[in-house]
């Protein structure tokens, strides 16, 4: 084991962060019209594709996400529903068994805690139970985890809880390339998925790169990104979480301190690979999440790296840096204090590499 390796390292070293992509960048969208755009060429490749969910059609979708494609494609394939989540929900389930591909969306992922039986007992176990004769090939789509002042009943990550459940395949993405590429993926997989938008990042804009542009535009499910190349130590993050992490890389760079960020961007199948071979490399490991810390995917990932030969590369016990274990606070110095900021993630890296 490399003791003390990584802090031999540590200079005067404060290089930015870059993209490993090979791609030219060319322009900035924001997380909502990439997620519009995807469902657009999604709907009009294949006919089978409709949306439906609460506002999703007159009034453009609650958050704007399916802004216009009720005026392009009608009421056939773009449809209001009444405020009834198991209800739609179980109708999207049957027109997937049917042969159809729904894009289910729900006006906030806490809601759809009425319709978690057509979710797990309907959609996710069907391929299973008829021996591989019936597939589900369902998206459940919409804002999950922390807003912003909107309280516990609106505010909880649900990406360990479907993340647990066998026969779903769970998307928690980052930036518009994410979310336009991992959203065509979704709705071609033959599979239920669940795919965790967050409201915050809808209105932000990022860097589009000329493939992402493209129609043919598709990122694999269940592989991470390497968000910022670094050597001394990795963090691992998804949606919100991974822009917490990027802010505290740029404070420990001016330090010295090289942090290699990683974008899970797929929670099940999670690419424990990329974690393992990141750990390897840095010998120090820290998770980021807004969920809560019991059973959450920090603990998973955490307990994987403890049960490979990767754990005998750690020159330091893993941290998990979570949300606090209280449903949220509507107060917003109290919601503050119950979600990861960049300046617990500092104070961890440091404490693990042992520097002020």
């Amino acid at each position: 084991m490399a003791s003390m390796k990584s802090l031999r390292l540590l200079g005067n070293i404060n290089r930015r962060a870059f993209s490993t992509s090979k791609t030219v960048a060319t322009k900035q969208m924001t997380v909502r019209d990439a997620l519009n755009s995807a469902m657009d060429e999604e709907m009009e490749r294949d006919e089978r594709v409709f949306i439906l969910g609460e506002e999703v059609a007159q009034y453009d979708g609650a958050y704007k996400v399916t802004r216009g494609l009720w005026k392009k494609y009608g009421d056939k394939r773009v449809i209001d529903t009444p405020i009834t989540e198991m209800g739609f929900a179980g109708i999207a389930t049957g027109a997937a068994m049917a042969g159809l591909r729904p894009i289910c969306e729900f006006m906030t992922f806490n809601f759809a805690m009425q319709a978690i039986d057509q979710i797990i007992n309907s959609a996710a176990k069907t391929f299973y139970m008829s021996a591989g004769r019936v597939n589900v090939p369902i998206v459940f789509r919409g804002p999950n985890g922390a807003a912003a002042g909107v309280a516990a009943q609106h505010s909880q990550c649900f990406g360990a809880w479907y993340a647990h459940c066998p026969g779903l395949k769970v998307i928690s993405p980052y930036n518009s390339e994410d979310c336009k590429g991992l959203l065509k993926a979704a709705i071609r997989d033959p599979d239920p998925v669940v795919f965790l938008e967050n409201e915050i990042l809808y209105g932000v804009q990022y860097t589009m790169s000329d493939e992402a542009l493209s129609k043919d535009f598709v990122l694999p499910i269940g592989k991470a990104k390497i968000e910022r190349p670094g050597k001394h130590i990795t963090i691992v993050a998804h949606s919100k979480a991974v822009d917490t992490s990027l802010e505290a890389a740029n404070e420990l760079a001016g330090k010295g301190i090289e942090v290699e960020v990683i974008n899970l961007r797929s929670l099940r199948p999670l690419d424990i690979e990329t974690i393992g071979k990141s750990v390897m490399k840095t010998n120090h490991l820290i998770s980021v999440e807004q969920g809560w810390p019991t059973c959450g995917i920090g603990a998973e990932i955490l307990a994987k790296i403890m049960e490979s030969e990767v754990f005998f590369h750690l020159d330091q016990p893993a941290i998990r840096i979570t949300g606090a274990d209280v449903p949220m606070p509507y107060t917003k110095s109290l919601e503050v204090a119950a979600l990861p900021q960049s300046k617990n993630v500092v104070e961890a890296a440091k404490k693990l590499l042992k520097v002020k």
